[in-house]
C-alpha cells in the first residue's frame, strides 16, 4: 500500500517509489510570476548603475525576488539614471504610483570584487529608509542581491524576507540521481550528492548546516545526514526493513523517521547522531510522513489506522492521537507553518492531487492549485510562501505560491524533472 501517487517520493514508505523519477537534471531556472494580490506594495526598482558591466544584473534579481513573494508589483523609474549616491526627486514616481524607490550600484573592485551599494526610499513620505553596501566575490552577486531584497522586505512589511535562505530539491538525469542545494529562486544550484540509485525526502536541519535524506545505494532506503559546507555524511538510520521519511526536531537533536523494523511502517524518534530509535507510536496501521510543529510539540503524520491515509498529531513525547484531516478521503504529506497556524498537505480529489491549506483553529481547508500532479509543500521559514513540486504544461516543475494562491511563480528549467522540494531555514 501507497499513500502517495506513483510520482511521489517524499512520501515513500519504503523502497515502492524507488522508479518514479525521471528527466534531466537541471541546475539553473527562469522565475515566472503569475496572479494578482489583493494588497501589493507598488514599487519602483531603478536599473543599478554599473550593473551592465557585471555577470548578474541586480535590479532584475531584486525585482524578481520581491514579484515573487506576492507583496509586491514593480512599476517604472520613469527616465534618466538614478543611483544611492544623491536624492532622487521623488514626486514623478509618487505621481506614477510607486510608493517605494530602490536605487543602487555595482563597481568592480580592484581585488576582484564586486562592491554593491542601494538605498531605498519612501516615495509617499519622501524618506530615506536607508541602505547597505556589500563588496562580494563574482559568485556571491546573487547572494547581495538577495540581501537586498531581504532588506526591502523587511523595511516595507515588517517582516523578514526569506530570499537568502535556500531550497533542496531532487532531480535524475538518465540513470543518475542528483540533491541540489539552490538559492531560494532556484538558482545558483550545487550538486551535494549524485548516486545511480535514487535519492528522496530531503530535509533541512534547524540551523541550515545539514540535509537528512534518503538514499537506495543499498538497495533499500537508509537515512544519511549531509553535511553542506564539507559535503561529508554519515550513516543515520540503517536497520532491518525500510528506514525512511526523516524530520528534523525544531532543537536539532533528534529525527522523527519512519522504520519498518518490527514489521510495518512505524514512527520512532532518534538521536541526530545516530544509536537505538525510540517506537513513538504504537499502531496496527501504516504511520509515515512524520513532521514536527515549530515548537516542538507535536508531530504530525499520515496514517491509514482509520481506514484511509489520513493526517494526525500526537505529542512528540508520545501520548494520544489526534485526528486531523476529515474532508476528502486521501490527505498526505503534512507540513506546517512557522507559526503553528497553516498546515499545507496534498489531498487527492477525483483524479487529481491538489495543494491545500488549512487554518488549524478552524479546521477550513482550501485547495489554492489548479495543477493535479502536486506534491512535497513545504513552508519558506516565514511562513509566507509554499514551495512545492507539480507537473505543468506536460513537465516537473517546482513553484512557489502564497497562501491564498494568488500569487504563483514557476522555478523552470527546460525539461527539467524538478522533485522533493525543502525549504531551508534562515541562515545563521
Amino acid at each position: 500500500m501507497t499513500f502517495a501517487p506513483m510520482w511521489c517520493r517524499r512520501k515513500v514508505l519504503s523502497m515502492m517509489a524507488a522508479s518514479a523519477l525521471a528527466g534531466p537534471a537541471v541546475a539553473q531556472f527562469r522565475v515566472e510570476v503569475t496572479g494578482v494580490g489583493l494588497t501589493q506594495v507598488p514599487i519602483a526598482i531603478a536599473p543599478f548603475r554599473g550593473e551592465g558591466e557585471a555577470p548578474q544584473q541586480i535590479s532584475s534579481v531584486v525585482r524578481a525576488d520581491l514579484e515573487r513573494s506576492g507583496q509586491f508589483r514593480s512599476v517604472p523609474t520613469g527616465p534618466g539614471t538614478l543611483d544611492e549616491t544623491s536624492r532622487p526627486d521623488l514626486a514623478p514616481l509618487r505621481q506614477g504610483g510607486a510608493d517605494a524607490l530602490t536605487t543602487g550600484s555595482v563597481t568592480r573592485l580592484a581585488d576582484g570584487r564586486w562592491d554593491v551599494r542601494f538605498r531605498l526610499w519612501d516615495a509617499v513620505r519622501g524618506q530615506d529608509l536607508g541602505g547597505q553596501s556589500f563588496a562580494v566575490a563574482q559568485g556571491d552577486l546573487r547572494l547581495a542581491a538577495h540581501r537586498i531584497s531581504d532588506y526591502i522586505y523587511e523595511k516595507l512589511t515588517g517582516e523578514r524576507g526569506v530570499f537568502s535562505t535556500r531550497i533542496a530539491y531532487v532531480t535524475k538525469n538518465g540513470n543518475r540521481y542528483n540533491l541540489w542545494v539552490a538559492d531560494a529562486d532556484g538558482e545558483n544550484a550545487q550538486s551535494a550528492l549524485a548516486s545511480p540509485e535514487p535519492i528522496i525526502s530531503p530535509a533541512w536541519s534547524p540551523n541550515g548546516s545539514q540535509v537528512a535524506y534518503v538514499s537506495f545505494e543499498s538497495r533499500k532506503p537508509v537515512v544519511y545526514v549531509h553535511d553542506v559546507s564539507t559535503g561529508r555524511r554519515r550513516l543515520l538510520a540503517n536497520f532491518r526493513g525500510s528506514n525512511s521519511a526523516p524530520a528534523w526536531s525544531p532543537n536539532g537533536r533528534s529525527l522523527a523517521v519512519t522504520l519498518s523494523r518490527e514489521g510495518g511502517s512505524q514512527l520512532y524518534t532518534i538521536d541526530a547522531n545516530g544509536g537505538e530509535p525510540n517506537r513513538l507510536l504504537q499502531s496496527s496501521g501504516i504511520d509515515t510522513e512524520p513532521v514536527y510543529s515549530a515548537d516542538g510539540k507535536l508531530v504530525y503524520f499520515v496514517s491509514d489506522r482509520g481506514g484511509s491515509p489520513q493526517i494526525y498529531r500526537v505529542p512528540s513525547a508520545g501520548g494520544s492521537v489526534e485526528r486531523v484531516t476529515f474532508t476528502g478521503s486521501y490527505n498526505i504529506s503534512p507540513t506546517v507553518s512557522p507559526d503553528g497556524r497553516w498546515l499545507a498537505y496534498i489531498s487527492r480529489v477525483g483524479g487529481a492531487y491538489k495543494l491545500h491549506v488549512m487554518e488549524l483553529a478552524t479546521g477550513n481547508a482550501t485547495a489554492i492549485t489548479d495543477t493535479t500532479a502536486d506534491e512535497s509543500p513545504s513552508f519558506a521559514p516565514n511562513g509566507k510562501l509554499i514551495v512545492y513540486a507539480t507537473r505543468q504544461g506536460g513537465r516537473e516543475a517546482l513553484m512557489t505560491s502564497t497562501l491564498d494562491g494568488k500569487i504563483k511563480a514557476r522555478l523552470a528549467g527546460q525539461g527539467g524533472d524538478l522533485r522533493e522540494p525543502d525549504w531551508g531555514p534562515y541562515p545563521r
